[in-house]
């Protein structure tokens, strides 16, 4: 009951915030409805990651949350492009990693490890 008025208070701070913005007002009933839709929501994701949890794994994967977010194109789209942002963030990441530790055993000043990094980018980048 705790949770289900934390949703119902956060939800009606937030449709405050967009009545002042839009110059416009919910009534008590619409904010109750998008309560009820939140919260029943929220209790389908928990059920997900129970049921990740029942497939003996103990980490939610970057798929699990895009099966999660299949109903929503939208949200499976932005979701499918952070993803693959932090993949390709990961994977430079690596390689600048790599990089440095290969120029640290050819005994490279730490000036000339920052110059070759900095090169690597910018060619990247080109």
């Amino acid at each position: 009951q705790r949770l289900k008025a934390a949703v119902h208070y956060t939800v009606g701070c937030l449709c405050q915030d967009v009545a002042e913005d839009k110059d416009m007002q919910f009534s008590k009933q619409t904010i109750a409805a998008i309560s009820e839709i939140t919260f029943r929501q929220c209790g389908t994701e928990v059920i997900f990651l129970i049921l990740c949890r029942h497939a003996k794994r103990s980490t939610v994967t970057a798929e699990d949350v895009k099966l999660l977010a299949r109903r929503s194109n939208s949200l499976l789209k932005y979701i499918t492009q952070k993803s693959e942002e932090l993949v390709s963030s990961n994977m430079e990441q690596k390689e600048r990693k790599k990089k440095k530790s290969c120029s640290a055993k050819a005994g490279r000043t730490s000036e000339e490890q920052e110059a070759a990094v900095a090169e690597s980018e910018d060619s990247n980048m080109a």
